[in-house]
């Protein structure tokens, strides 16, 4: 820990002292003492009050990410166990530890570092450089803590292959930590099998935060036709095969996607009556719209369409044509699955988008639930970027 003081601008620093995470460049008064780039130092507010610890990286304009708020706090190894373990028994509590997000960054207090558990195989993915030196003693903590419950894990893949780390002064990298392993991993989620590619699989290689909205998508399924947009490896597909659907196509642009899903398929022996197709979601919907086709369940789960302010217009429009498009779909009385996993699409913002769409078409919705992430991936209140994911499920329903 440096000796290093970063003093904030009087009336600066409104979201750290809310319960904020992060002080930016240009919050930032003075900064005194010596210090390197990624070391621990001291934030004080303008009058020398304390505000806590964070690993500094003036490369970034997300200049101090806090670890601690309390002035007797000591940032050593014994602290890190703790903020391991409080995260350990908050997953035991709240979510089947099967497979889950072990460490989710801020909202675990320790930010810039995710950690995801398939089975016995733990996926990390560093973002920071302060939390870079800290990740092999919380990959440790993480393996003593879970031993304690019997949990042995058989090895370790870094994902830590995003861009955001070149604006942190660090390089990309992806490959094993300690032995190597046979990288496609199987595990099981709301009874449904996948095989999981840490490798080469889109993030950590599994969306672990929609694993109760999926399952909360089988109860509308059984003996249903089910259309999955953007499908991915096939997880909704899949727990709409599961739960007795007639017949499901999952569409995604990805070949090797598509691939994996109709291996998914196999594994849960639901190929007779879960397809895949290779396509763009925006050109097939018009197709099948063409064709009159009609589904009892559409579910829309795309990706980010925007991950940044300047970008939102566009995804405006993107959320918009999916979600029209997909209500046309939809046969009068059956159901939307709909969602978005930008931070910036606001919940406000994209509830707007959706009414719009359905006034587009002159459908009406009626709300069956709002949904967010898996409470693995816990919304830290202040930390408005934990919350991103907004999840709705409609009836459609003709204007009568």
């Amino acid at each position: 820990m440096s000796q290093a003081v970063v003093r904030i601008k009087k009336g600066e620093g409104r979201a750290l002292k809310a319960g904020g995470m992060w002080v930016y460049d240009n919050e930032i008064d003075t900064i005194s003492g010596e210090f390197e780039n990624g070391e621990i130092v001291t934030v004080e507010d303008f009058d020398g009050y304390c505000m806590g610890y964070g690993f500094i990286n003036t490369r970034s304009k997300l200049t101090v990410r806090m670890l601690s708020r309390r002035k007797d706090a000591v940032i050593d190894d014994t602290f890190l166990e703790m903020r391991v373990r409080n995260a350990w028994e908050y997953r035991k509590s709240t979510v089947d530890t099967a497979s889950c997000r072990l460490i989710f960054g801020e909202a675990d207090f320790l930010p810039g570092i995710v950690v995801d558990k398939f089975s016995d195989i733990l996926v990390v993915e560093s973002l920071a450089l302060g939390i870079d030196r800290l990740k092999p003693v919380i990959l440790d903590k993480i393996k003593k803590v879970l031993a304690e419950d019997g949990i042995s894990i058989r090895g370790i893949y870094e994902r830590s292959d995003a861009k955001v780390r070149l604006q942190e002064g660090m390089e990309r990298f992806k490959g094993f930590i300690g032995k190597p392993f046979d990288t496609k991993v199987e595990i099981v989620e709301n009874g449904v099998r996948y095989l999981v590619d840490v490798k080469d699989g889109q993030k950590t290689g599994f969306f672990l935060d929609q694993k109760y909205n999926r399952l909360a998508i089988q109860r509308l399924c059984k003996g249903k036709r089910v259309l999955d947009c953007f499908t991915h490896t096939g997880s909704f597909a899949l727990n709409a095969g599961i739960a007795g659907a007639s017949d499901v196509l999952g569409v995604d642009a990805s070949e090797l996607g598509v691939l994996q899903a109709e291996e998914n398929a196999r594994l849960n022996h639901l190929e007779d009556t879960v397809h895949f197709t290779c396509a763009d979601v925006f050109d097939l919907l018009p197709e099948l719209e063409a064709k009159h086709e009609k589904f009892d369940v559409v579910i829309l789960d795309p990706p980010a369409f925007t991950k940044s302010r300047n970008s939102v217009k566009n995804a405006v429009k993107g959320y918009r044509e999916i979600n029209l498009r997909g209500m046309k779909l939809v046969k009068n009385g059956g159901y939307l699955a709909t969602c978005s996993c930008s931070h910036f699409m606001t919940p406000e913002l994209f509830t707007k988008t959706i009414a719009e769409a359905a006034r587009g078409v002159h459908k009406r919705l009626r709300q069956v639930e709002y949904r967010t992430q898996s409470p693995d991936h816990p919304i830290l209140w202040a930390a408005d970027e934990s919350y991103y994911l907004k999840f709705y499920i409609f009836q459609v329903c003709d204007e009568a």
